[in-house]
C-alpha cells in the first residue's frame, strides 16, 4: 500500500506551534492597540494636570493682586503643587512656568530656562485654545504651550504660561513596561495552556494511534483504560475502540473457525462420496448395495453442491450482482403457503406450527421468492433449535409503518455471548455447529434480502424457554377506490 512522503508533526506540536503564531500575533495587534491608546489617553490627562495646575496659579495670582492698586507683582510658585503635579503625571522634570503682563511680556519664569526670548507673541496668547503647541525655542524644539489668563474684576492683568517638552509629554516608558509584561505574561500564560491541554488530549489519541498499529499487526488482545478519559468525546473514543478490538478479536477467531469449518463441510461428503464409489468400483458390493451407495453418493453430492451454491448466491448478493424486484403481495396469504409448503416438504420431525395471521389483509412490498428464502431459513433453524417436543408459531402483525412477520420456537434460546454475532456471515453457534451442518450464512443472507426489500431482520428476544425472530417488511398503502 503506497503512503503519502508528505512530513507529519505531531498533534501536540501541530496545536501547539498554531496556537503559539495566533496568540503572537494577537498579543501583537492588541499591543499595538494599547500602545495607542495609552499614548493618547496619558497625554489628555496629563495636559489637562497642567492646565488646571495653570488655572490654579492664575487664581492665585489674581487673588493677590485684589487692592494692589492694579500693580502686577511676581507671584509666588507654590513648590508643593509642583511636586504633587510631578507626582501626578510621573514626569521627571517640572514645566518651565512664566507670569507675563497682559501684553506677553514676561515678569516671572521658574528654573527651567527653555524660552530665551522676553516676551511670548500676542499671536499665541491670544488664540481660543488653552492648550497649543509651540515651536518658538531654541534648538526648534517642539513643546506644549498651556496658557491661563490672570483675570481681576473682569480684567485679563497677565497671563500663566506653562511650557513641556513633547517628548517629556509622551515619556511613557513605565506604562510601555507594563504593558509588555501583561502581554509577555498573557502570552506565556495562554501557551501553557494550550500546551497542557493539547497534551492531555494527545495522549488518549497517542495511546489509541498505538493500539491500532497492535491491531494492524494481529494483536487484538491490547485494551485502553476508559476511566482516566474525562471528556466525553475522549471517553467515547477509547470505549469504541476497546468494543472494536473485542470485535475484531470475535471476527478473527470466527475467520479462522470458518476455514476450518468450511474445509471440513467440503471434505466430509468428497471423502465419503469417494469411498462409496472406490467400494463400488473394486466390487465390494454389487447389486442392490451398489445401487444404494451410488444413490448416496449421489445424495452427498446434491448435499455439497447446494453448499457451494449458498455461498456464490450469497457472495453474488453481497455484492450487489443479485437483482430483488419488489411488487406489492398480500402478506397473510403468501406467509401462509410458505407455512404450507414447509410443513409438507420440510417438517420430518412433525413439529406443529401455528399460524396466525393479520385480521385484515397487508400489502407489502416484497420479492416473493426472497421472501420464500427468508422465511425457510427462519423456520429451519426454529427447527434445529427444538431438541425434544416443542411448536413454533408465526404470527403476522401489523405497526405502522411496516408490517412484521414473528417466527417464535419453543427452543433451547441463543446464549447471551453468540447473540451479538448470529448475523455474522459464517459464524455458527456452539450448540448448532455440531448438530446442523452447514456453513452458517442463513441468517446473514436472510437479513440481507430484508434489507434489499426495504425491510430488516432482527432478534426480537431469546431465552431458554424460546427464540423470535422478527421479519420488518414495508407496507404498500391501498390505492383508493
Amino acid at each position: 500500500m503506497l503512503t503519502s512522503k508528505k512530513r507529519r508533526i505531531s498533534l501536540l506540536r501541530y496545536w501547539t506551534t498554531r496556537y503559539a503564531i495566533t496568540l503572537a500575533i494577537g498579543l501583537l495587534v492588541l499591543a499595538m492597540l494599547s500602545v495607542v491608546w495609552i499614548r493618547h489617553t496619558t497625554l489628555e490627562n496629563r495636559l489637562d494636570v497642567s492646565e488646571f495646575l495653570a488655572a490654579e496659579l492664575a487664581g492665585r495670582i489674581a487673588g493677590s493682586q485684589q487692592g494692589s492698586e492694579g500693580r502686577t507683582s511676581a507671584a509666588y510658585l507654590d513648590q508643593d503643587m509642583l511636586d504633587a503635579r510631578d507626582e501626578l503625571m510621573k514626569m521627571e522634570s517640572p514645566p518651565s512656568i512664566f507670569i507675563t503682563d497682559a501684553g506677553g511680556t514676561i515678569l516671572s519664569e521658574g528654573e527651567q530656562d527653555l524660552y530665551e526670548e522676553n516676551a511670548f507673541p500676542s499671536s499665541v496668547l491670544e488664540k481660543n485654545s488653552d492648550v497649543q503647541t509651540f515651536s518658538g525655542l531654541k534648538n526648534d524644539m517642539l513643546v506644549y504651550l498651556i496658557k491661563k489668563p490672570i483675570v481681576v474684576d473682569d480684567v485679563t492683568f497677565g497671563w500663566v504660561v506653562m511650557l513641556q517638552p513633547e517628548d517629556e509629554f509622551a515619556d511613557l516608558n513605565d506604562e510601555y513596561r507594563l504593558l509588555a509584561l501583561l502581554i509577555i505574561g498573557s502570552g506565556l500564560l495562554g501557551w501553557a495552556a494550550i500546551y497542557i491541554l493539547s497534551r492531555r488530549l494527545s495522549r488518549p489519541i497517542s495511546a489509541a494511534a498505538a493500539a491500532a498499529k497492535e491491531i494492524r499487526n494481529g494483536n487484538y488482545g491490547v485494551s485502553l483504560i476508559p476511566s482516566k478519559a474525562k471528556e466525553q468525546e475522549v471517553y467515547d473514543l477509547v470505549t469504541s475502540f476497546n468494543d472494536m478490538a473485542v470485535r475484531l478479536e470475535q471476527l478473527e477467531a470466527i475467520r479462522a473457525e470458518l476455514l476450518a469449518g468450511v474445509t471440513h463441510e467440503l471434505k466430509t461428503p468428497v471423502t465419503s462420496i469417494s469411498g462409496l464409489l472406490q467400494a463400488v468400483k473394486d466390487d465390494v458390493v454389487t447389486g442392490d448395495e451398489a445401487k444404494e451407495f451410488i444413490r448416496i453418493s449421489l445424495s452427498e453430492t446434491e448435499r455439497m453442491q447446494t453448499m457451494i451454491n449458498d455461498l456464490l448466491e450469497f457472495n453474488t448478493f453481497a455484492a450487489n450482482a443479485l437483482p430483488v424486484s419488489t411488487a406489492p403481495h398480500e402478506l397473510n396469504e403468501l406467509t401462509k403457503r410458505i407455512v404450507h409448503e414447509w410443513n409438507l416438504a420440510r417438517n420430518p420431525e412433525g413439529i406443529p406450527v401455528h399460524f396466525q395471521a393479520y385480521l385484515h389483509d397487508l400489502l407489502v412490498l416484497m420479492d416473493p421468492d426472497r421472501f420464500r428464502q427468508i422465511m425457510m431459513n427462519l423456520l429451519n433453524n426454529a427447527a434445529h433449535a427444538i431438541e425434544e417436543k416443542g411448536q413454533m408459531t408465526i404470527t403476522v402483525r401489523n405497526e405502522d409503518p411496516c408490517a412484521l412477520v414473528d417466527v417464535s420456537d419453543t427452543g433451547i434460546g441463543i446464549p447471551d455471548s453468540e447473540q451479538t454475532l448470529i448475523f455474522e456471515r459464517f459464524y455458527r453457534g456452539e450448540n448448532k455447529k455440531y448438530k446442523v451442518r452447514g456453513l452458517g450464512l442463513g441468517l446473514p443472507f436472510s437479513q440481507l434480502l430484508a434489507r434489499a426489500m426495504g425491510g430488516d431482520l432482527e432478534l426480537k428476544e431469546t431465552s431458554p424457554l424460546g427464540t423470535t425472530f422478527t421479519l420488518k417488511m414495508k407496507k404498500q398503502n391501498r390505492p383508493p377506490k
